[in-house]
């Protein structure tokens, strides 16, 4: 580095790094630094260049790392960092290009040399290189000691008081990235850090009082999505100072701009072409969740966390609490449009999870939204793309969907959207079909997919919550939709039956009912071989009078059964019976699901009642059944009901004219002869603890996905390489 353009392999030669980590301190008033902050730096394009970067700095920072202790000249460096930060604004305004390439370059090499220092040594000995004078070696005083401080407050007041311009493009993500390597010593820790020097700085002290205007500033520089300037803007003829040195940029380097690539291994692919059209808004909103995701202090909570719970829209007039110190203003529309273009990346779902949870202004105001598809449409692709998608990305949609299903306004909004042409929904060609019934094919997907792979409960019981939450206001629904409702019970039913006959008879040679469930089509529409429907029903019957008895003691005693009949004591029970709870559990919420639409809605969803009835057969087994004798009532009663008048009507009724019947039966059953349950109303709580959760999840993006940051994955012991 230097006056002249160096590569990154000649980096642990070059003559002014050597100083820097040499045993001579250097005073900050040398020109030294002149001639150190002046260079042009092909900045890494790839991994592999960045790996390069990564190895080159260790040496240099070894040698810092043995001679700091006498020099201090780390401290020296982030003093002339810091005093010519305080000139930045003053030198954006006036266009001064040199003044602020030279503050860059500094905090380039500071950011650099930080990310070696902390993935390799305790915050304890980080803040001695921090306190160490040139004037005494080894020792250390009481002026220096809030190096740190200093600096992390400068870095802030850089964000969010310096003008977002050309030429203060590159060093505004650079005090970003800065901020993240600063708080990546969690990454080399397995367990949570709850108690973090770093911390300390950041929620205490001189930091404190720019809570607010960081978080705003990370915000909109997320919401504004500001592409990096063209090269052109940052060249600027040679000029020459008082000594005579050169200062020139070539095209393209020097900028601080560097390039978006994929470390991959964590996290979801990610989508390098946005990173690359706004590498601050990326950098910005990574920062913004390692914030909002730091653990709270034993005296304090998380201010960052408060302020993105607490900020309100610019058009609320009503007064901030006196509570919340860190509250503040920002506009809705801008950031719900942000929002709805970015869902396609892990972090800006994390970030409308986060909101829709934790800010209440937030959330109100997309539920009020009367153009909620174009939120709700991007998460709906999210889950139905779930094959690539990573586990965290799909749980952050889906309980996304969750909390909006929560409110009934949205439940019956959601049937009154109209969408043409959904082009990436590939099972069905949909011309025409409401948001709801969209929903409910998505989230029917997606447990179809979790319960034949992946076999995640918390994935198909979130799923089932939130079909739970709408069936009360289903709609219009499409005759798709409310056949995949249908079909998807009865696929259950069957698979049910046979897992009972498994567990009971695990030696028996039923041919004809084995043929019959391992003939299911994979999408569970329909039995290939119908006739044997009566065998099925005869032994569903008798099964389900077993079971009517001792439900529970019979089935511990089929398990144990079939435990002992196992080779090994060791040997775990086959898929279909450690499945059995499992499936029981999807049929019980599908039938109430169902009944909860046919108790509340039975008049508006004529496919639905169409479809039962096309089922009726394997619906009437499982009447007697000791775990859905209750909510099979309702069900019973409108499949007898709507028959009765089928067969009064006669044969060969067209499907038009059999809509047309059960149409003027929905207003003819009284409603009185179906009994009441409860509401169905799920709510998303947290788990306890849940950073043990979510903070694993941002450092994992922050691995994969940052700008231009590159960790050794050996040293990563936050989360291991497969994981998300």
């Amino acid at each position: 580095m230097g006056a002249n353009s160096s590569s990154i392999s000649e980096l642990p030669e070059n003559e002014y790094l050597k100083k820097l980590s040499g045993a001579e301190p250097i005073s900050e008033n040398d020109p030294f630094w002149n001639q150190l902050l002046s260079f042009s730096f092909t900045t890494p394009t790839n991994s592999a260049e960045l790996k390069l970067l990564e190895e080159a700095t260790i040496s240099v920072c070894k040698s810092l790392v043995e001679k700091n202790p006498r020099t201090g000249n780390l401290g020296s460096l982030i003093k002339v960092f810091l005093s010519r930060t305080k000139e930045l604004k003053i030198s954006a305004e006036c266009q001064n290009h040199l003044f602020i390439w030279q503050a860059h370059n500094a905090l380039f090499i500071i950011c650099c040399l930080l990310k070696v220092f902390i993935s390799r040594m305790s915050e304890e000995e980080l803040q001695l290189h921090f306190t160490y004078e040139e004037k005494t070696p080894g020792s250390y005083g009481t002026e220096c000691e809030d190096l740190i401080e200093e600096l992390l407050c400068c870095l802030i007041q850089l964000i969010v008081e310096i003008p977002l311009l050309d030429i203060t493009y590159s060093i505004s993500l650079e005090a970003v990235t800065t901020l993240v390597v600063f708080l990546s010593c969690q990454l080399f820790h397995k367990e949570i850090l709850r108690e973090s020097l770093i911390h300390k700085y950041l929620m205490h002290g001189r930091c404190l009082p720019y809570t607010s205007r960081l978080v705003k500033t990370l915000l909109y520089n997320f919401i504004r999505q500001e592409r990096s300037p063209p090269p052109g803007t940052h060249v600027f003829q040679q000029q020459t100072d008082g000594g005579g040195l050169l200062y020139g940029i070539a095209s393209g380097v020097a900028t601080g701009l560097r390039t978006v690539f994929t470390l991959g291994g964590v996290g979801s692919k990610s989508t390098p072409q946005l990173e690359q059209c706004s590498p601050l808004a990326h950098q910005s909103l990574l920062l913004l969740l390692v914030l909002a995701n730091l653990t709270d202090a034993p005296d304090t909570p998380n201010p960052y966390r408060q302020a993105i719970m607490s900020f309100k829209n610019t058009q609320d007039s009503s007064a901030f609490s006196s509570s919340n110190p860190h509250a503040f203003q920002i506009n809705f529309n801008s950031l719900y449009t942000a929002l709805c273009e970015q869902q396609r990346s892990d972090q800006a779902t994390l970030l409308l999870y986060m909101l829709l949870h934790q800010n209440g202004n937030v959330r109100t105001y997309v539920l009020a939204r009367t153009d909620i598809e174009n939120l709700v449409l991007p998460i709906l692709e999210i889950l139905y793309h779930v094959e690539e998608r990573n586990s965290h990305h799909v749980y952050m949609a889906l309980i996304i969907l969750l909390i909006l299903t929560e409110d009934d306004g949205f439940n019956r909004s959601i049937h009154e959207v109209i969408l043409k042409n959904i082009t990436w929904y590939a099972e069905r060609v949909l011309t025409e079909i409401s948001l709801g019934s969209l929903l409910i094919l998505v989230v029917i997907r997606t447990i179809q997919y979790n319960m034949t792979r992946t076999r995640d409960k918390y994935l198909h019981t979130n799923c089932l919550a939130a079909l739970a939450n709408m069936s009360a206001q289903f709609r219009s629904l499409h005759q798709y939709a409310a056949q995949r409702i249908i079909s998807y019970t009865c696929r259950h039913l069957r698979r049910y039956v046979y897992v009972l006959d498994k567990l009971y008879f695990p030696h028996s040679h039923c041919s004809t009912l084995q043929h019959c469930f391992s003939t299911l089509s994979d999408n569970g529409e329909e039995l290939l071989s119908l006739t044997c429907s009566h065998i099925l029903r005869s032994y569903a019957s008798s099964l389900f009078s077993l079971l009517s008895k001792k439900h529970n003691k019979v089935l511990e005693q089929a398990t144990q059964s079939l435990r002992g009949s196992l080779d090994s004591n060791d040997s775990p029970l086959p898929d279909y019976a450690q499945d059995l709870n499992v499936i029981e559990e999807v049929i019980r919420m599908m039938l109430e699901i169902i009944n909860s639409c046919l108790t509340n809605s039975l008049h508006h969803n004529p496919n639905l009642v169409y479809a039962l009835l096309y089922k009726r057969d394997l619906f009437e087994q499982f009447r007697t059944h000791p775990s859905f004798q209750d909510i099979m009532q309702n069900i019973d009663l409108v499949i007898s009901f709507f028959s009765s008048r089928l067969e009064q009507a006669g044969a060969e009724l067209s499907v038009e004219r059999v809509l047309e019947i059960i149409k003027q039966g929905a207003v003819a059953l009284p409603k009185d002869r179906l009994r009441k349950f409860p509401e169905l109303k799920f709510k998303y709580v947290e788990e306890e603890q849940p950073e043990e959760f979510f903070i694993p999840y941002v450092w994992s993006l922050v691995y994969n996905s940052a700008v231009a940051l590159y960790w050794n994955p050996q040293d990563i012991q936050l989360f291991t390489m497969d994981s998300g």
